[in-house]
């Protein structure tokens, strides 16, 4: 399988012709840190994946804009925690795609890429509130999902308006490997080692600068 080149990019990378499991794991990244290098590994090897892409979000539509680092200092430190891995990428496609919301950008890139199976990446802290989301129930009908145990919110996930809207498919963490061609709405919870790292704590420790607030 050809290596695939950095996002965007119009064609799909590996021809038309090839298959490829790819994970995404989007978010903020404010900073990225090694917890979601952990996170995009565990996934790679549980998901049977063979690239993990790490989204780096412009502007997360639920978060303060004041509180976020500039995207370019954002891709810079996603860059640094995925570097010496092959199967780890970076990308800010959502600048050249125009899309804001999860949703659309899914759609966007199922469309771009029909050939490669994508696994929509998320801790179980996104899955208790996912249902504030724009359009949330589209995300589950456009990709499978696999939610990542993130201590202590595992139990409130669970229990979260969207694990009871789609509770009747939900996979045994058994057939991860095979999520990315399951019929869908598909998705998983998967229960890895906790890593410690924090965004919330990197930025205590290391305020924005005024002048790039």
């Amino acid at each position: 399988m050809a290596p695939l080149s950095p996002l965007p990019l119009p064609p799909n990378p590996w021809g038309s012709r090839c298959r490829a499991r790819v994970g995404l794991l989007g978010g903020s990244f404010n900073p990225a840190h090694d917890g979601h290098r952990h996170v995009a590994l565990q996934a790679m090897r549980l998901l049977g994946l063979d690239q993990v892409w790490l989204m780096v979000s412009p502007q997360n539509p639920l978060k303060s804009a004041a509180e976020t680092r500039p995207l370019a200092s954002r891709v810079l430190s996603a860059r640094a925690i995925a570097a010496g891995h092959p199967g780890l990428r970076v990308t800010a496609l959502e600048t050249s795609l125009g899309t804001r919301y999860t949703a659309d950008t899914l759609t966007a890139l199922v469309r771009r890429f029909p050939r490669i199976d994508f696994v929509w990446l998320m801790g179980a802290d996104n899955l208790a509130q996912i249902h504030r989301w724009t359009r949330w129930t589209a995300i589950f009908r456009t990709v499978p999902v696999a939610i990542l145990a993130r201590e202590p919110y595992s139990e409130a996930a669970l229990a979260a308006k969207a694990s009871r809207r789609f509770a009747r498919f939900r996979c045994p963490s058994g057939a991860a490997r095979g999520l990315g061609r399951k019929q869908l709405p598909a998705w998983v919870f998967l229960h890895i080692r906790r890593h410690p790292a924090s965004s919330t704590a990197l930025r205590a420790a290391a305020p924005i600068p005024v002048s790039q607030a």
